[in-house]
C-alpha cells in the first residue's frame, strides 16, 4: 500500500470511529485489486475493504451485502462507507476459512459440505427473484475464452492447429448449451473454500458475493464439489451431489422429472466451463498481474477438465487434447 493511500485510510478511520484507538493488521489478498485489513479494538475486531476506485467498484457489494442478509443469509454487516473512495467497514467473520477447516481435519469434511450444501440451497431459495445480471451465452463463452488466451496463448505459447481449435470452439459451445439448459437461480459465482467462513457460532458466512448473477442451478455447487484450491473426497462430492439434488427438488429449485443422469451431466459440463475460465484466470493473474502464486492451482483444475472429459464420449477428442496440453504445461507449472 502506498502511502497516501494508507494515510487516507487512517484519516476515514479516524473520523468513522470517533477517534477510538486502534491498529491495523493485514487480513487478506484476493485475485482482484481488492486488499482487507483488520482493525483491531480494545474489545472487537473489524475489516477495512480496501478496493481503489479506479479498479474495483464497492456498489454491487453493499447493495448485494444489503439484500442479501435482509433474506436471512450469513454475509459481513456493511457498518460504514466511503464508496468514492472505495473504502468499506465490514463485520468480522474471522480468519477460518473452509480450506483452513478441511485441511485441519479431514474428518470433519462430511460435516462441513453438508452445511455448505444446507446453505447454497437456502441462498438460492431465499434470493430467488431478485434483479441480477443474467449469466447469459456471451458471458459464459467470454469466459471460457480466458483459457485459450491467457493460458494457451500467453502462458504457455502453444500453438492450436486447426483441427485443435474446431475440437476446442465446439466442446466449448456443447458446454455453453447445457449450462442454458439449466433452471436459472442466484449464483454467487465463488461459492468454494477460500469465500466460506466457519463463524463463531458454527454457522456459515459467505464472502466475495458482490459479482452474483442469475444462472444455472448447478454452477456453485460445482465451485464448492470441484474446488481449484482443494480435491475432495469422491464419497463427499457424490454426497453432496445428492444432497443438493434432493433438497433443491423440495425446495421447487428443480423440477422433480430432471433425473439423476441429467442432473449429474449438468454439475460434470458446468464443471468444465468454470475450470476452463479458472485457468484463463490463473494464467492472466500471472501474467498480467505478476501474481504467480495461482500457478499451483491449475495442475488440480486441468486435472478435472481431464477427468470429466474422459468420462463423456462427446468429449473424446477433447480429451486428447488435453493430455496434449497438459503434458506442455506440467513442466513449466512445477
Amino acid at each position: 500500500m502506498n502511502a497516501h493511500r494508507q494515510a487516507e485510510i487512517h484519516e476515514w478511520l479516524g473520523r468513522t470511529l470517533t477517534g477510538r484507538a486502534y491498529r491495523l493488521t493485514t487480513a487478506s489478498a484476493d485475485a482482484s485489486f481488492r486488499r482487507y485489513l483488520r482493525v483491531h479494538l480494545d474489545s472487537e475486531t473489524l475489516i477495512v475493504m480496501d478496493a481503489p476506485p479506479e479498479h474495483e467498484d464497492c456498489r454491487p457489494f453493499v447493495d448485494l451485502a444489503h439484500t442479501f442478509s435482509a433474506r436471512g443469509v450469513r454475509v459481513p454487516a456493511v457498518l460504514a462507507a466511503d464508496l468514492d473512495r472505495g473504502l468499506l467497514l465490514l463485520e468480522d467473520f474471522g480468519d477460518r476459512h473452509y480450506l483452513a477447516a478441511a485441511e485441519a481435519s479431514p474428518a470433519a469434511l462430511p460435516g462441513l459440505y453438508g452445511q455448505a450444501i444446507d446453505a447454497l440451497v437456502d441462498l438460492q431459495r431465499a434470493t430467488a427473484g431478485i434483479p441480477l445480471p443474467r449469466y447469459d451465452r456471451a458471458l459464459l463463452e467470454a469466459e471460457m475464452d480466458l483459457f485459450g488466451d491467457w493460458f494457451l496463448g500467453r502462458l504457455l505459447e502453444f500453438e492450436l492447429t486447426d483441427d485443435d481449435r474446431e475440437i476446442l470452439v465446439g466442446s466449448q459451445a456443447a458446454l455453453v448449451s447445457s449450462a442454458l439448459e439449466q433452471p436459472r437461480v442466484t449464483v454467487h459465482r465463488d461459492y468454494h473454500s477460500r469465500n466460506l467462513m466457519v463463524l463463531s457460532d458454527g454457522g456459515l458466512g459467505m464472502l466475495d458475493f458482490q459479482d452474483a448473477v442469475e444462472g444455472p442451478l448447478s454452477y456453485d455447487l460445482v465451485s464448492l464439489l470441484r474446488d481449484c484450491y482443494i480435491r475432495l473426497p469422491e464419497a463427499v462430492v457424490r454426497d453432496g451431489l445428492h444432497r443438493f439434488r434432493r433438497q433443491a427438488i423440495e425446495a421447487g429449485l428443480l423440477a422433480s422429472d430432471i433425473d439423476e443422469a441429467t442432473f449429474v451431466r449438468w454439475f460434470d459440463w458446468m464443471g468444465m466451463q468454470r475450470h476452463f475460465k479458472a485457468i484463463g484466470i490463473f494464467a492472466r493473474l500471472d501474467v498480467r498481474d505478476g501474481k504467480a502464486g495461482y500457478l499451483g492451482d491449475i495442475p488440480r483444475t486441468l486435472s478435472y477438465l481431464i477427468e470429466v472429459s474422459a468420462r463423456y464420449e462427446a468429449f473424446s477428442a477433447l480429451d486428447g487434447l488435453l493430455r496434449k496440453i497438459e503434458a506442455a504445461a506440467l513442466p513449466l507449472l512445477r
